[in-house]
């Protein structure tokens, strides 16, 4: 009789958690993006404030104020994913966007940088792709400019994680 009481209290235990997470249906594909945008971890780099522990909401997916230093090739941060058409993704049609979601190449020509994971973002399926798309499309647009990306020697006016090679010292401290 034990066994059958702590097997049931396991299973509603289980069940019970299983309600708390995130749904991985969802009913609609901005609904289906909204999930997405978020298990991808898109707003980390692509709202400021995120990496302080303080994501400003109302800029939400409107660029990082934070960068990455890559050696060799420069500094990136998280660009603007909002609807804008002035500083963000707006201009920019649907397969352009699941373009640079899954490949890396933006409009432009220009490869994004590695720290963007789209060679993961290979393996969605076109409806995951396209419900980001619809959903980065439903999101309010945010007219917020972020600087950079930076060319190796280039002045870098924004904080950054910086990427060191073995065998490195960690930054001096502030004097």
């Amino acid at each position: 009789m034990k066994l059958s009481y702590i097997t049931l209290a396991g299973a509603a235990t289980i069940a019970a958690a299983a309600m708390l997470l995130p749904r991985a249906h969802a009913e609609t594909p901005v609904e289906r993006g909204a999930y997405l945008v978020v298990v991808a971890g898109c707003n980390d780099c692509h709202t400021p404030g995120f990496f302080f522990g303080k994501p400003d909401k109302d800029k939400f997916l409107g660029g990082s104020d934070v960068g990455f230093e890559i050696p060799g090739l420069g500094v990136f941060n998280g660009r603007n994913i909002t609807p804008d058409k002035e500083t963000g993704i707006g201009a920019w049609t649907d397969e352009q966007i699941a373009t640079a979601i899954t490949t890396g190449k933006r409009p432009d020509g220009r490869q994004l940088a590695p720290i963007m994971n789209y060679a993961a973002f290979t393996h969605l399926t076109k409806d995951d792709v396209a419900a980001v798309v619809a959903y980065l499309r439903s999101i309010p647009a945010v007219n917020n400019k972020v600087p950079g990306p930076y060319k190796p020697g280039e002045k870098v006016t924004i904080f950054t994680f910086r990427i060191e090679p073995p065998g490195q010292t960690a930054a001096d401290a502030p004097k």
